[in-house]
């Protein structure tokens, strides 16, 4: 079974749902990435997603955070 890759996200539409929602994780469930929900996990239980999602929203804006499949950015 051959997995459908999901479309390149613009960088500036995942730099704001980062900045605006990172905490639950859905910036990376934009890119594809399976283990999303860590986020949310880490927000819940120990209050340390938005952490995460701070170095996420830099490495977005930096380009070093790519796609699951690896590619860049829009």
């Amino acid at each position: 079974m051959s997995e459908e890759l999901k479309p390149v996200q613009k960088k500036i539409v995942v730099a704001i749902v980062c900045w605006l929602f990172g905490w639950t994780g859905a910036h990376r469930m934009m890119m594809g990435y399976p283990k999303w929900w860590l986020h949310l996990l880490l927000s819940f239980c120990f209050g340390i997603g938005w952490i995460w999602a701070l170095i996420d929203l830099i490495k977005i804006l930096m380009g070093s955070l790519k796609m699951y499949d690896g590619r860049d950015l829009e």
